[in-house]
């Protein structure tokens, strides 16, 4: 019997966590907050939003919401972040992308202060991801993969670990996590060839390609561990992964659902980043 790996149960587990240092913070007169940048009102970024304002608050850290139009020119929209990057009640900032086609993101890439960017937009923190260096933000999904895999007793050392997916929000980050607790690591993608018997040799598949059920009982070995960070909408128009799960969970020895896998971490780890920049920002880290 499959072991159906539960965004929730990981979350749970976090929660305890973030309570006892959101406390030590609120001791020394800290309430770590979270700047929420959103431009226009896309109801994906509005649906993820609701999310985050909505854990943040059962952990207590609170949140500010400034919303842009969808218009905004280049510059008023540097000042708006600037203002959020340099307020000193804000210890962690989320801007929601894409921006729309009017704005340089490169421009507040490079802008954003690394110790406030918790979700690794920064150059500086991207470098000290692929450098190892744990003082880095890495992007809150990449990690929330983690969090799941370390809360299931899945140790990744020495084993054959393949990532389908490249993205520098998942895939590649992802690789480089991986890579520092010592797994071995292959990187595929929708263009490698022989992917089904690539994917088949992993003792780990993270699908992380953004294909709906691309993933078919012909990908996996058994007794493997499935890891579906992928969120589609069905031709039923429902959410699904990159993983036919139906097809899938019979055959492996773990696998997360979507939704309700991956997915239910990432706001997890968002608070957790804000922790942590409350606390280096306030020099306790």
């Amino acid at each position: 019997m499959s072991i159906i790996m539960k965004g929730s149960e990981v979350a749970a587990a976090m929660k305890e966590e973030l309570l006892r240092e959101v406390e030590k913070l609120a001791r020394k007169g800290i309430v770590p907050q979270l700047g929420i940048v959103r431009v226009g009102a896309r109801p994906d970024d509005l649906a993820y939003e609701r999310g985050a304002i909505k854990k943040m608050g059962g952990v207590g850290i609170r949140c500010k919401v400034i919303e842009l139009s969808e218009s905004i020119g280049q510059a008023d929209f540097e000042q708006e972040f600037s203002a959020v990057d340099n307020n000193p009640d804000i210890h962690g900032i989320l801007l929601f992308r894409p921006l729309p086609r009017q704005l340089d993101e490169q421009s507040v890439r490079n802008m954003i202060n690394p110790k406030k960017d918790i979700d690794c937009m920064s150059p500086v923190n991207i470098a000290k991801v692929f450098s190892g260096d744990e003082s880095g933000f890495a992007p809150c999904t990449a990690e929330a993969v983690m969090e799941v895999l370390a809360h299931y007793a899945i140790d990744v050392r020495g084993k054959r670990v393949t990532v389908v997916g490249r993205s520098m929000v998942v895939g590649k980050p992802l690789s480089m996590l991986l890579l520092k607790k010592n797994a071995t690591v292959t990187i595929c993608h929708t263009k490698t060839i022989n992917l089904e018997e690539t994917c088949r040799n992993a003792e780990i598949l993270v699908a992380a390609a953004g294909k709906a059920a691309m993933i078919t009982a012909d990908f996996v070995s058994e007794n493997s561990v499935v890891v579906d960070v992928g969120i589609n909408v069905g031709s039923d128009g429902k959410l699904c992964g990159d993983v036919d799960f139906d097809a899938v969970v019979a055959k492996v020895a773990s696998i997360t659902p979507v939704p309700g896998g991956v997915g239910a971490v990432t706001s997890s780890v968002l608070a957790e980043h804000v922790v942590r920049a409350a606390n280096s920002l306030n020099g306790l880290s």
